[in-house]
């Protein structure tokens, strides 16, 4: 079953000059795959990104999720859609630091007014899967880069959400961290099922997922899949990379 769908979708930023970040975008990802986007900054991954996680609205065409097109949807049937249907998981984890790291991973459930039963049972699952038991006390300033990343992750799928979206989530961790997030993201994919996209320019992170769709100027410029073998997926994803262009500084020094 189909997760997500985009269909012929654009976006067109009006102003003095107009602007096209998208063009035409067809994609479409099946319940429980892990699929990442990929192409140069200015491609409009982070534009395709931003329009299915419905902060942004298309200029035309149409996103599925779950079956329902979120954009048809009230401004508040919007905000109760995108809190229980999506996780999202950013780069510089958007953890807020007036909150313990407890009361940050139960966020979605406290705005969702569950009881505080089942958010002690979903509390306790989550930071055990996720090995971060004995930080719930602490203050997003007292732990670690990897373990933000992590209770960032745990926020995400606290509430076991449709889809995760992930937006360079490995951008502000060091390579054994970015590793272990990565590892984090391919098991709860595995064994909760959960259906993900990421975005990133991480040749390392994009190797961790099923398939990876590469984008340039706004279109579809190809998709490779991963067999059983992830080195030798890492490395056809930087052949691909190469060959679309970009500045070399964008593609971080291979690390494996």
């Amino acid at each position: 079953m189909e997760m997500l769908k985009v269909e012929k979708l654009t976006k067109i930023y009006e102003g003095k000059v107009s602007y096209r970040a998208l063009s035409g975008i067809d994609l479409s990802i099946d319940e429980g795959e892990f699929v990442g986007i990929m192409g140069p900054s200015g491609s409009g991954k982070t534009t395709l990104l931003n329009m299915i996680a419905t902060i942004d609205t298309p200029t035309s065409g149409k996103v599925t999720i779950n079956g329902k097109n979120p954009f048809a949807l009230r401004k508040k049937d919007l905000a109760t859609f995108r809190r229980r249907q999506l996780g999202f998981v950013f780069q510089d984890f958007n953890l807020l630091d007036t909150l313990t790291i407890e009361e940050n991973i139960i966020l979605p459930l406290t705005l969702d007014k569950k009881s505080l039963k089942e958010m002690d049972q979903k509390l306790a699952e989550v930071a055990k899967k996720l090995d971060i038991t004995s930080i719930l006390n602490k203050r997003t300033f007292e732990v670690s880069g990897g373990q933000r990343q992590r209770a960032a992750i745990a926020r995400a799928m606290i509430h076991s959400p449709s889809l995760l979206l992930a937006d360079e989530p490995t951008g502000n961790l060091d390579s054994k961290s970015s590793r272990n997030a990565m590892e984090l993201l391919e098991k709860i994919n595995q064994e909760e099922k959960t259906t993900m996209m990421l975005v990133t320019h991480d040749p390392l992170a994009a190797s961790y997922c099923h398939r990876v769709v590469f984008i340039k100027d706004g279109k579809f410029y190809n998709e490779i899949y991963r067999g059983e073998n992830r080195q030798t997926f890492f490395q056809q994803i930087i052949d691909l990379l190469s060959l679309l262009g970009g500045d070399a500084h964008e593609l971080s020094s291979v690390r494996l």
